[in-house]
Parts: structure tokens; C-alpha cells; sequence
């Protein structure tokens, strides 16, 4: 699957941009999932629930499903956390995934860059960042630098650089 990353340091705005540009993608007829990196101490699940009681009595993975939704969690147990490219092979095929975080992974990366957060860019240091999305100018750059607020140009941005097709709407069955 077609991948790009979203990376930044925390407070940069990296979920915000998420979110629009899913907005901006699936409006022109891609299908996009997304992956997110969370902190190490990260639980979906909750004390008391029958899912929670059977993680807690050692099962590697639980599965909860219903008509809406269904989640897998799996235990690590001590093995080391997966890859990007793991985890990517167990999601659906989708036109697209945004990858949110796994700034040390080697995958092309939009850095998400916000001045009042106090960091250095990291586009500086990492040749998988392929463009910026970022509140203030920036000179100097070898690669494209957007406003963080334009959003139809980062998703231009994103349509050109993985050359990406959306998959032909299904025709109405007349009759």
C-alpha cells in the first residue's frame, strides 16, 4: 500500500493535519486508513471490561467485535514492538495510509513543523522527509514547504508524489 508519513515533534499539529487531509483525500474518492505511533503505555481497553479481564489473565491477542466495529489487540509480552512494514501488512488494502508518527522509520514524511513548539526541524537530519507543512517561512529548504493551513496543496502535494488513482466508483446497476 501507498504510505506517507506525517511526523513532527508532539504539539507540532500532526493529528490536526491528519484529520483535514483524510477530509481532502477521501473527498476525492480515495480510500484512506490511517496508523498512528502512541506512547509506550497506550491501553484502548478499560479495567472491568470482559476484553480488559482477558488480556489481564495472559492472552496474546483479544479480539472485540460487533456490528459496527471490530479491534484486535495484541500482546506484546516481551517481544519487540513491530515494525511499520508488520503492522502495514495486517491492515485492508487501502489507496493510501497516513502514517502518523514512526518518525524513526524509513518511509517519505511530511514533517509538520510549528515554530512556538521550540524544536529544530527534523527534515534537517532525515532524508525521508520529502516536504513541510509548517506556520512560518522557511528558507533555504531543497524540498516543498507548505501552510501547515493549506491543506488542498499538501493533498495535491500528496496525489502527485505517490501518484495515486482513486479506485473507480461502482456503477449503479439500473433496472
Amino acid at each position: 500500500m501507498k504510505r506517507i508519513g506525517l511526523a513532527g515533534w508532539q504539539g507540532s499539529g500532526k493529528t490536526t493535519l491528519a484529520v483535514k487531509l483524510l477530509d481532502a483525500l477521501i473527498g476525492r474518492g480515495f480510500a484512506v486508513s490511517t496508523i498512528k505511533h502512541a506512547h509506550h503505555a497506550f491501553d484502548i481497553d478499560q479495567p472491568g471490561k470482559d476484553s480488559y479481564q482477558h488480556r489481564m489473565a495472559g492472552a496474546k491477542e483479544v479480539m472485540v467485535t460487533s456490528a459496527n466495529r471490530w479491534a484486535l489487540m495484541h500482546e506484546h509480552r516481551g517481544e519487540p514492538e513491530a515494525s511499520l512494514d508488520w503492522l502495514l501488512a495486517r491492515m485492508q488494502p487501502a489507496d493510501l495510509v497516513l502514517v502518523e508518527g514512526f518518525k524513526r522509520e524509513v518511509h517519505a514524511k511530511i514533517e509538520v513543523y510549528r515554530a512556538p513548539v521550540g524544536k529544530p526541524l527534523m527534515a534537517t537530519a532525515d532524508p525521508h522527509i520529502v516536504a513541510i507543512a509548517s506556520d512560518v517561512a522557511l528558507a533555504g529548504l531543497a524540498i516543498p514547504r507548505f501552510d501547515i493551513d493549506d491543506v488542498a496543496a499538501i493533498a495535491d502535494f500528496i496525489v502527485l508524489y505517490l501518484d495515486l488513482r482513486a479506485a473507480a466508483a461502482p456503477k449503479a446497476l439500473v433496472g
